[in-house]
C-alpha cells in the first residue's frame, strides 16, 4: 500500500477514535460503540484499529468476531469488555429517500 494511502487510513482511525474518546468523556460513558454504513458495516481491518486504543475505557475487541461479522448485526467487543462495540447495518439510501420526501410533502421530522 503506498504511503499516503496509509497515512491517510492511519489519520482516519486516529481521529475516529478521538471523537469517541471525547464523546465517552463528554457524557461520561456509554454502553456500546456501533458501527454503521459502509465502513463500519464492512472494514473490518478499519474497525478494529479504531478499537485500538479504547481499553481505557473498557473495550476490548474480540478479533474473531470482528473478522466475522461483515455486512450483518452482531456484537465485535469481548464478553468482559465493560464497553460493547456493534455491527449495526443501516440502509442510508431509504433513510435519505424518507428525509427528501419529507422536505418535499413538508411533513416535520419523526426526531
Amino acid at each position: 500500500m503506498k504511503t499516503r494511502v496509509r497515512l491517510a487510513i492511519e489519520i482516519f482511525c486516529y481521529r475516529a477514535r478521538k471523537y469517541i474518546g471525547a464523546y465517552l468523556a463528554s457524557v461520561g460513558g456509554a454502553d456500546a460503540v456501533v458501527f454503521t454504513g459502509g465502513i463500519g458495516e464492512h472494514s473490518t481491518e478499519i474497525r478494529g484499529r479504531i478499537c485500538v486504543g479504547l481499553e481505557w475505557a473498557g473495550l476490548t475487541v474480540d478479533a474473531a468476531q470482528n473478522r466475522q461479522i461483515v455486512g450483518r448485526e452482531g456484537r465485535i467487543s469481548s464478553d468482559g469488555s465493560r464497553l460493547h462495540a456493534w455491527v449495526i447495518p443501516t440502509n442510508e439510501e431509504l433513510l435519505i429517500a424518507r428525509d427528501t420526501v419529507r422536505c418535499v410533502v413538508g411533513e416535520p421530522n419523526p426526531s
